[in-house]
């Protein structure tokens, strides 16, 4: 089974920049489309950003667009969030996830994703 582990969250000023980090025990990783979603408090999860099987297709949310950007690693396993000119409504605990389905493109909805970090905390102060 996949394990998946986030890495890199904590508390910034607005404005500045975090990297998330995922990282997959599972070689198979590459045959799958990531995801990031988040979640803040009192609030439903929310799709972020998602990357294809072969990081050639990927899709930003419009609440993030221009400042976030997903990229994968295969040879390391690994599924990056690059997070520039944060706000305070950024604040949320931070999610990465496989998809369900072999050489997808990936998908905004957390229903099409099998297996879930346990999630990295983001806190940006204004």
């Amino acid at each position: 089974q996949q394990q998946l582990v986030e890495s890199g969250g904590g508390l910034v000023q607005a404005g500045r920049s975090l990297r998330l980090a995922c990282a997959a025990s599972d070689g198979t990783f590459k045959w799958y489309p990531m995801g990031w979603f988040r979640q803040a408090p009192g609030k439903e999860r929310e799709f972020v950003a998602h990357i294809s099987w072969n990081g050639g297709y990927a899709y930003i949310a419009d609440s993030v667009k221009g400042r976030f950007t997903i990229s994968r690693d295969d040879a390391k396993n690994t599924v990056d969030l690059q997070m520039d000119s944060l706000k305070p409504e950024d604040t949320a605990v931070y999610f990465c996830a496989q998809g369900h389905q072999i050489y997808g493109l990936g998908s905004t909805r957390a229903m099409d994703y099998v297996y879930w970090g346990q999630g990295t905390q983001v806190t940006v102060s204004s």
